[in-house]
């Protein structure tokens, strides 16, 4: 411990490196229930691509592992300490670099917040699409440790496809760089792309070059309501036939409304079996949401409520961006899942998730990215009643279980880390959780990179 400290201090500055147990303990784990987390030796605050890479070097020198963080907001784990490992949070390094209209790009480093490069870029008349929930407290580098998406996912897409270049410092504290900031390039292998959703297991980002659409029209929403979730996800199903393209396209279920209506007084119809927000950034808005209203009236909505303008479309996708944690005041503990399914499936998904709270005798909201067939089943439970948590672990499976047998995937945005390192072995098979394997030995061949997420 005590060679490990001078060895850092060498080279970083003295407020960089925090080993108060007291401090480091409050560093242990993100948002995520029931994954493991270790005490950290030394929390490590970088501000530079070279104190970075002496936290690498002297990590591979003796051998101590590596946690990278970010603003650690994550739901699986992957921020989680082991025992003796140093953190590395990256919340220092928070500069936006550089924001090129012409190129529509942006360079940032990893602990810039995606809320602050949204309004950033919005001033140069450019927009960066991905905007998860937890937009205004996250950062671009713990967005693409998860691969995350958000609402707009239904039209433009998750992180993924907006990463055009990484710059990653290895294991070994090497600088490597992947990726372009062109239009296009296909040269090589896509590493870029390897490292988008690795959740720090095979490098540090420390510089990111990322892809900017123009901004679009300010958008309007409707919202309508359902005698019950299936006719909803029916409504779902005939918008994405006929061809619609809603900048965003959300369900919300009884539980996930009453719960936001309790919370925030929204006013929300909460006599409803389910509520579905849809919205278009489109040159004529209305007419889209007309076309789209009159859709889920076939599909049977009992009412469907056109706003009149922003203001009122923003109010409605507060509600929805306050589900997760409205529904985390249900109980004193949630697992909040991350299903994607088709969305020829979507009903079955939650008419099964339905089925499974009934077995369980819990309560189980469910929000949903409906566009793209990614659910969030929010398991709420009384974290000091042993067997109300056993009933809530066995529940979170069954669900991740379901969203398998519908032909799904059981993360769509939110990761692997601890708590589906089980799942992740189900879905990829033994040859595909080989092949994951000889992927992290190469780029970490001494094991030191975020050990025990994954896999």
């Amino acid at each position: 411990m005590d060679d490990l400290l001078e060895r850092l201090r060498e080279h970083l500055p003295a407020d960089a490196v925090i080993s108060d147990p007291d401090v480091t303990a409050s560093y242990a784990h993100d948002m995520a229930s029931f994954c493991a987390a270790g005490s950290p030796a030394v929390v490590v605050l970088p501000r530079t691509v070279e104190e970075v890479q002496h936290v690498m070097r002297t990590a591979t020198a003796l051998r101590v592992p590596v946690v990278p963080q970010g603003a650690r907001t994550g739901l699986s784990g992957a921020a989680n300490a082991s025992d003796g490992c140093i953190v590395l949070s990256l919340v220092k390094m928070d500069r936006i670099l550089e924001i090129n209209p012409v190129d529509r790009v942006a360079v940032v480093e990893p602990g810039v917040v995606n809320a602050v490069l949204s309004r950033a870029v919005h001033e140069h008349g450019l927009y960066y699409p991905p905007d998860p929930s937890s937009w205004e407290m996250c950062t671009i580098g713990g967005n693409i440790g998860t691969a995350s998406g958000g609402l707009c996912c239904v039209k433009y897409g998750v992180t993924a496809e907006y990463v055009l270049g990484l710059e990653v410092v290895l294991a070994d504290g090497r600088l490597m760089s992947t990726g372009r900031r062109t239009a296009k390039g296909v040269a090589g292998y896509d590493l870029t792309r390897l490292f988008v959703g690795s959740e720090g297991s095979l490098g540090i980002v420390v510089k990111a070059v990322l892809a900017l659409r123009p901004s679009p029209p300010p958008q309007l929403a409707l919202a309508a309501e359902f005698g019950s979730a299936a006719a909803a996800c029916d409504a779902v199903v005939r918008i994405m036939e006929r061809g619609h393209a809603p900048s965003l396209l959300e369900l919300m279920d009884r539980t996930t409304i009453q719960a936001v209506n309790r919370m925030a007084n929204m006013g929300l119809p909460d006599t409803t079996e389910a509520l579905l927000l849809a919205a278009f950034d489109s040159p004529d808005p209305a007419a889209d949401l007309a076309a789209v209203g009159a859709l889920c009236t076939a599909a049977g909505a009992t009412q469907v409520v056109p706003a009149e303008d922003v203001a009122e479309s923003e109010l409605l996708l507060q509600a929805r961006r306050l589900s997760l944690t409205a529904l985390e005041t249900i109980k004193s503990a949630t697992m909040i899942d991350d299903v994607c399914v088709p969305r020829s499936k979507l009903a079955a998904m939650l008419e099964g998730t339905s089925a499974i709270a009934a077995k369980y005798e819990l309560t189980i909201g469910v929000c949903a990215h409906a566009g793209d067939g990614n659910t969030h089943p929010v398991v709420c439970f009384d974290a000091a009643d042993e067997d109300e948590s056993r009933r809530a672990r066995e529940s979170f499976d069954e669900i991740m279980a379901l969203g398998l047998e519908l032909g799904g995937t059981i993360t769509g945005e939110h990761g692997v880390g601890v708590l589906k390192k089980e799942w992740l072995a189900r879905e990829l098979g033994p040859v595909g959780i080989e092949m994951q394997r000889a992927v992290k030995h190469a780029f970490d061949p001494l094991g030191l990179l975020n050990p025990g997420k994954l896999f």
